[in-house]
């Protein structure tokens, strides 16, 4: 998330100063005060913008995945072949982590807001629902591929072990600061693929 400018919405400066912190110190580690004087505005432009801190929590977990949604289109606009399409993801992953390296690294911005909410909790269920639409994009392109086994669970499997690497990958950067992390397991994908096919 880019930086608060003073030609920005109060709900853009809003979510911009709640994405920065919530990534920075965790979203329970942050009060709404915090963000507000993050922003740069008046406390009723929040609940102008925003029903609760919930609501600001759930417009940060999307504006997340849209960003990496923007840089995954940015990593594929002259692509055409599923095997790129599907490597592009990660890609797509270390372009996002390298935006977040200039405020201290901490991993994924979504499975960090996931492992502060409750089991139960919309939050969670939103990144889950995130990670699921990253997942249907690998095995929609793996799916354009001739596989040796040419059924859709064999993508749907492939897809699975390729996420298995993604999410590892990220988290391990993270936790290490191993910014190779992601290359690295960008490589096995690149072999599994080469394997199925």
């Amino acid at each position: 998330m880019s930086k608060v400018t003073n030609s920005m919405s109060a709900r853009d400066k809003l979510l911009r100063a709640a994405g920065e912190l919530f990534y920075a110190r965790g979203i329970t580690a942050t009060g709404i005060d915090a963000v507000i004087l993050r922003a740069g505005v008046a406390k009723m432009s929040l609940y102008n913008n925003f029903k609760s801190k919930s609501d600001l929590v759930a417009a940060y977990i999307d504006a997340r995945h849209n960003e990496w949604l923007t840089l995954y289109a940015k990593r594929t606009e002259s692509l055409s072949n599923g095997w790129e399409l599907v490597l592009a993801v990660f890609d797509a992953y270390r372009d996002h982590a390298e935006c977040d390296y200039e405020n201290g690294f901490r991993g994924c911005g979504l499975l960090n807001a996931a492992a502060e909410m409750p089991a139960d909790s919309a939050e969670r269920a939103a990144v889950n629902r995130h990670k699921q639409h990253v997942k249907s994009i690998v095995i929609e392109h793996l799916s354009s591929l001739p596989l040796i086994e040419d059924q859709p669970q064999t993508a749907t499997q492939l897809a699975e072990h390729i996420c298995f690497l993604l999410e590892g990958s990220i988290s391990l950067a993270g936790l290490t600061k191993d910014t190779q992390a992601i290359e690295r397991a960008k490589d096995m994908a690149d072999k599994l693929i080469e394997q199925a096919l």
